[in-house]
């Protein structure tokens, strides 16, 4: 077989491919390359999510005429004079490194002045072609017009998600870039709607209260540490506000966002018995180390970092969140339920030696049929002598409701009489069965599900989860969500499903958690992504769910069982009821 040269424009093509993988790869690129240019002001927009016109404009230096046409060209820099550069890297890249790659899979114009110009130019590339070049009026700065993104590479844009998939994509891209300048104004349009407008902070938690809202700044504790090998600063979240779903994890290095499965396991260890299993904490946490003891270099899109000595960076950032963590006196909470718990204390044989026993004092002249000044007996009060179930703390409840005997035992079991024995039902299982069944109906047929209409509730989430949520308002609503944007960054709750918790820190939890389940993603709604949407939602309203029931709430709860197709078990395959027999019960004793 011969060998041969790929040609300029393939060669472009197959890097792009590693550079470019979708709208938000573009608008990250643009972004960086903008505070590399110095801008203090970057505004994005995109049109259908990105796919249509991805537009980034910038207030920073600007090129001349001859850099406007050399950025295109692959490997073309201005950061690079020979190898040792490369150790000493603290900007996000090169105006051309991504510039190529963008221009061969769609149609760019690049506008761009500097302030010592009269007159600006305008470059027009596509598919790797310089098409023109010509001098036009316009600010000092850049402007960078993208636009139908992959469209000479079909198979690559019939991969993209859907609209509300790509758009949350580029919101994370525009998240990410502008949490590391605070000191930058940025703006994220969507169409004819503002996503982000972020004027400069004072600081970077100003900075996250304007991207993700109040809800997050209040969950959060500084973080701060100066170390011979790195200094982290930043901020982590409270234990108690540690969350099932993933969201509001960030690592940046020298001011450049990275992922680390591994720094992410010393966060978690640092939490160690702080939080349950299962959740996961909030946090921003911000190392600047020396360039030549980190490679930025071993992914196309500068996401994973390498650094010299991972041990000891892993260590630092396991102390340096635990000490925070200490610092605001979080510490691990008794486990009543585990009898394997080790932070109850022991009470030894000669505890009585310690501890004395408490006095007691006998009044030798109490006559309990003495009943004071009046000689007569007291009439017979059977509720006087009667115990009321609230005595017990509400431990177990018994009634007949409907010609139902039941018993509720701790809010969690619901106990009814059956033909030689009892059934015990699992409430929460059992809500989650009835959940899922209504919400997987709601989603396959469109058939209503019971609405719990409340006082408004205002949520503040932040923009990012009010788009998303505004764009999905129509799945929303035939869950019998009523959630509608109020401002930028607010929503407000007017009902909730049936069945979920009313009051005002259930639901501005319970809209958190739901805006993190739409953040995932769940494309074009087929069956088996029907099943799995409904299933989360169902576990969401029956963790979310009062641990006490009413009599009557505990009869509804039974008939709607009692109408599932599998009443015996939830979606995830736990048991949900148990006979025991009376024959089981003689076994006891």
């Amino acid at each position: 077989m011969e060998l041969r040269i790929l040609p300029g424009n393939i060669a472009n093509m197959i890097a792009a491919g590693e550079v470019v993988q979708r709208p938000a790869s573009v608008v990250k690129e643009l972004m960086e390359n903008a505070l590399d240019a110095g801008a203090d002001s970057v505004d994005v927009s995109v049109t259908d999510s990105g796919r249509t016109l991805i537009k980034v404009i910038d207030n920073g230096c600007g090129m001349s005429p001859d850099d406007a046409v050399l950025c295109f060209e692959r490997h073309a820099t201005s950061k690079i004079a020979d190898a040792s550069d490369l150790e000493h890297i603290l900007t996000f890249g090169f105006r051309g490194e991504a510039l190529a790659s963008i221009a061969a899979v769609a149609e760019v114009t690049l506008r761009t002045r500097r302030p010592s110009d009269e007159v600006g130019v305008e470059v027009e590339f596509a598919a790797s072609d310089h098409l023109a070049t010509r001098e036009v009026a316009a600010p000092s700065g850049t402007s960078v017009s993208v636009r139908n993104l992959f469209y000479n590479v079909p198979a690559r844009r019939k991969f993209l998600k859907s609209d509300s998939v790509e758009l949350r994509h580029v919101v994370d891209e525009f998240t990410r870039v502008a949490l590391t300048r605070p000191d930058v104004a940025f703006s994220l349009r969507s169409g004819n709607r503002d996503v982000h407008l972020l004027k400069k902070a004072k600081s970077l938690k100003f900075r996250i209260l304007d991207l993700l809202g109040q809800g997050v700044t209040g969950e959060l504790v500084d973080i701060s540490a100066d170390t011979s090998v790195a200094a982290i600063r930043g901020f982590v979240g409270r234990p108690d506000t540690a969350r099932k779903t993933l969201g509001n994890q960030f690592f940046f290095v020298n001011g450049r966002y990275f992922r680390s499965p591994y720094l992410h396991k010393a966060v978690m260890k640092a939490y160690e018995n702080l939080i349950p299993e299962g959740v996961t904490p909030s946090y921003f946490i911000y190392l600047d180390v020396d360039p030549s003891t980190i490679d930025v270099n071993i992914h196309p899109t500068k996401t994973e970092i390498k650094f010299s000595d991972d041990n000891v960076i892993f260590s630092t950032v396991y102390a340096a969140v635990r000490e925070a963590l200490g610092r605001s006196s979080f510490s691990a909470t008794l486990d009543f339920d585990n009898p394997e718990a080790r932070d109850l204390p022991i009470v030894g044989k000669s505890y009585g030696d310690y501890a004395p026993a408490p006095e007691v004092s006998i009044d030798k002249d109490y006559n309990p049929f003495d009943y004071g000044c009046d000689s007569s007996p007291r009439q017979y009060e059977p509720s006087r002598y009667v115990a009321k179930t609230e005595d017990y703390g509400a431990l177990f409840e018994e009634s007949v409701v409907n010609g139902r005997q039941m018993l509720i035992i701790s809010g969690r079991f619901i106990i009814t009489r059956e033909a030689g024995g009892v059934k015990a039902v699992h409430v929460s299982r059992a809500r989650e069965r009835v959940l899922y069944d209504r919400f997987l109906k709601a989603l396959s047929a469109g058939s209503p599900v019971g609405r719990l209409t409340l006082f408004p509730v205002k949520v503040s989430l932040g923009a990012s989860a009010v788009g998303l949520l505004a764009e999905n308002s129509d799945l929303l609503s035939s869950l019998a969500f009523d959630i509608v944007p109020f401002g930028v960054d607010t929503v407000v709750v007017n009902a909730v499903p049936e069945g979920f918790p009313s009051d005002e820190a259930s639901v501005d939890k319970l809209v958190r958690d739901v805006a993190s389940l739409i953040s995932e993603g769940t494309g074009a709604l087929d069956e088996s992504l029907r099943a799995a949407l409904a299933g989360k939602f169902a576990r969401l309203g029956a963790s979310g769910g009062p641990s006490m029931l009413s009599q009557a709430d505990a009869t509804a709860l039974l008939d709607s069982l009692a109408s599932s197709s599998v009443p015996d078990f939830s979606p995830s395959g736990k048991k949900i009821t148990a006979f025991i027999s009376v024959n089981d019960i003689d076994k006891w004793f």
